[in-house]
């Protein structure tokens, strides 16, 4: 690994098709994206779920918007997701993988992260929207769509 490149993996308590539907539909995005105390608003999230399709994100929180524009390059359901970012040329791709027991295992390698995302804090905020997508999945189990 580089001293551009961070890898987070997460196992999940959802089966695969579930995972990807969060990670690949506005509605569900908006539960989770971005790290706690940010809210991610569904009509600011696009998704052209295709190579070559958009994918955007309006994250607005205490201090300001932050707006993400990528591009997917390489969608393969419900197994792999990658996209780049123009503006940084950060590149993200997320496999998830069936771990059995209703189970997923989903690792995020992203390359080329800008200094800024590579901060202890910046770090650890990525790791809240992780802990965000577990409760968001646990309340999709449990049928509470709250």
């Amino acid at each position: 690994m580089s001293d551009d490149e961070l890898v987070y993996e997460r196992v999940f308590h959802a089966p695969r098709e579930l995972v990807w539907r969060c990670l690949t539909q506005p509605t569900e995005l908006a539960h989770f994206w971005g790290p706690r105390g940010i809210v991610t608003p569904v009509d600011g999230i696009v998704v052209e779920l295709r190579p070559g399709g958009r994918f955007e994100t309006l994250m607005v929180g205490p201090h300001g918007s932050y707006r993400m524009v990528a591009t997917f390059t390489e969608v393969v359901p419900p197994e792999r997701l990658a996209w780049v970012e123009p503006s940084t040329g950060m590149h993200t791709v997320s496999t998830l993988d069936e771990r059995g027991g209703g189970r997923t295992a989903v690792v995020i390698t992203q390359r080329h992260v800008p200094e800024a995302m590579r901060r202890p804090e910046a770090r650890a905020g990525f790791l809240t929207s992780l802990d965000k997508l577990d409760e968001h999945l646990h309340l999709l189990m449990q049928g509470d769509r709250s």
